[in-house]
C-alpha cells in the first residue's frame, strides 16, 4: 500500500498494512519550531532553514526528510504554496534560532512584546516576552456593535486565528485567487502519494468566543440566544459560501477536508447536548454534508480538543467520519471507551500518545510503552491514524520524539 491507499483504507475501517502515521498533516499534529530545530540536529540531519508556517503557534513546515524517516502518510495542502522565496520573512524564535516566517504577517516588536495589529491600530494578539507563541488580545464583537452583522468578515478579520492564517493563504477567493489555487493544489496532487489535508476550518463555537470573547458567548446562548443564532446563522452562510468556492478549486486534489470546533475542556464539553443540538449541529450538519456533496468520497474530519464524550454520537449523526485530537486524558477519553462505542462509525484521528506528560517528561521507554498501549486498543479493524494528542510543544525531548514515531512505525495490529 501507498501512504494514501493506507489512510482511505482506514477510513473504511479496513485494517491497512500498518496503521498510518500523521506528522505534521495538519494544525494540531506538528511540531513547535524550536522542538523541530532540535530535532533536525538530534536526527543529524543537514541544516535547513526553520519555516514557521503556523506563526500563532510557531509550528515548523516538517521537512521531507523527516516525514520519510518517521514514516508520513498525510501532507497538508499547504505544502503546495509559498513556495517564492519572496513568500517569507527573517524572524527570531524566542530561543534565538532564527527562522524564516510568511511574509504577510508583519509582527511589530513593542517595549519586548511582539504584537500583531489589526486594520484600526488595534493589538490583536501578543507575544509576551518570555513566552513561546501569541495570545489573543482583542474580541472585535465584546461590545456588540450595531452594525455586526453586515460587516461580519470584517470583524471577523480582527480575529488572529482567522486573520493569521496558513498557506495557501493569503491567496483569497476572488478568480486570481482560486486559479492560483487550483494549480497549487495539482500540483502537489501530482508531486505525492501521500493523502492531501485541506484545513478548510469553518468554526463555529470558536468564532462566537473569539469574536465576543468566550464568557459572554456563552452567557449569550442561555440569555440571548436569538442573537446568538442570527450570529451563527450568518457565519454559517459566510463558511458554506467560502466552502463552496475552497472544494471548486481544490477538491479534486485533496483527500480529507479539516473542519475545527474546540468543543470540550478537560473536564467534558463545553455545553451540554441538548445545547450542542440547538446552536451547533444543524449547522455542522450543512457545512460537513455540503462538502460531501461537492465532492463525493471527500473525508470530513473535524479537530475538536477536550472531553466530548457525550457529543461523540451528535457529531457522527452530523456527518462526521473522523474526530482529532482524541484527548484522551479528558473525562469520558477513555480509549477503550472510546473504540469500543463508536470504532464502528468514526475515524480517531489522534491519541497516539499522551502531550501533556509522557512525551515531555517520560523516558524514551515509557513513550514507547505509552504509544504500544494506545495501538493496541485503537488499531483493531481500521479506524485509526497514529499521531500523539496534540503539537509536540517546544520542551519535548527530540529522543523521545524519536521513539514515539518508531514505536508507532514499527507495530503491527
Amino acid at each position: 500500500m501507498n501512504s494514501r491507499e493506507r489512510v482511505l483504507a482506514t477510513f473504511n475501517h479496513q485494517e491497512p498494512d500498518r496503521v498510518p502515521i500523521d506528522f505534521d498533516g495538519h494544525r494540531s499534529s506538528g511540531v513547535m519550531a524550536i522542538a523541530y530545530a532540535r530535532l533536525r540536529r538530534h536526527l543529524g540531519l543537514p541544516v535547513r532553514e526553520v519555516y514557521v508556517y503556523d506563526f500563532v503557534q510557531q509550528l515548523a513546515l516538517v521537512d521531507d526528510d523527516v516525514l520519510d524517516r518517521f514514516g508520513a502518510d498525510a501532507v497538508q495542502l499547504g505544502r503546495g504554496f509559498a513556495r517564492d522565496p519572496r513568500d517569507w520573512a527573517d524572524w527570531e524564535l524566542p530561543d534565538g534560532t532564527p527562522c524564516k516566517i510568511p511574509s504577510f504577517v508583519k509582527p511589530v516588536q513593542k517595549n519586548g512584546d511582539w504584537v500583531l495589529y489589526g486594520d484600526e491600530g488595534q493589538v490583536i494578539a501578543i507575544q509576551k516576552q518570555g513566552t513561546l507563541f501569541f495570545e489573543t488580545a482583542d474580541y472585535p464583537l465584546a461590545g456588540d456593535p450595531d452594525d455586526a452583522a453586515e460587516r461580519l468578515r470584517y470583524y471577523l478579520d480582527q480575529v488572529v486565528w482567522w486573520r493569521v492564517g496558513v498557506p495557501p493563504s493569503p491567496l483569497g477567493f476572488d478568480p486570481q485567487g482560486l486559479a492560483a489555487l487550483a494549480a497549487g493544489a495539482r500540483a502537489l496532487r501530482e508531486s505525492t502519494d501521500r493523502a492531501i489535508v485541506g484545513i478548510f476550518g469553518g468554526n463555529l463555537l470558536d468564532m462566537g468566543q473569539l469574536s465576543y470573547r468566550m464568557d459572554n458567548f456563552l452567557c449569550d446562548m442561555l440569555a440571548n440566544p436569538r442573537q446568538v443564532h442570527t450570529f451563527l446563522d450568518r457565519l454559517t452562510e459566510l463558511h458554506l459560501a467560502d466552502l463552496d468556492k475552497f472544494l471548486t478549486a481544490v477538491g479534486p486534489s485533496i483527500d480529507i477536508v479539516v473542519f475545527a470546533d474546540d468543543l470540550g475542556m478537560q473536564t467534558g464539553p463545553q455545553l451540554s447536548p441538548r445545547m450542542y443540538r440547538e446552536f451547533l449541529k444543524p449547522r455542522h450538519a450543512l457545512l460537513w454534508n455540503r462538502a460531501k456533496q461537492l465532492r463525493p468520497g471527500l473525508k470530513v474530519f473535524l479537530h475538536c480538543c477536550g472531553g466530548v464524550y457525550s457529543l461523540i454520537p451528535h457529531l457522527i449523526e452530523a456527518g462526521l467520519d473522523a474526530l482529532n485530537p482524541v484527548q484522551t486524558t479528558c473525562a469520558g477519553m477513555e480509549p477503550g471507551r472510546l473504540k469500543r462505542e463508536f470504532g464502528r462509525d468514526l475515524v480517531f484521528w489522534g491519541g497516539g500518545c499522551d502531550t501533556r506528560e509522557t512525551l515531555p517528561r517520560g523516558t524514551p521507554e515509557q513513550v514507547r510503552q505509552d504509544v504500544r498501549r494506545r495501538m493496541e486498543i485503537f488499531s483493531p479493524g481500521g479506524g485509526f491514524v497514529f499521531q500523539p494528542v496534540h503539537n509536540i510543544m517546544a520542551d519535548v525531548p527530540p529522543e523521545n520524539v524519536v521513539a514515539m514515531f518508531e514505536e508507532a512505525l514499527a507495530f503491527r495490529p
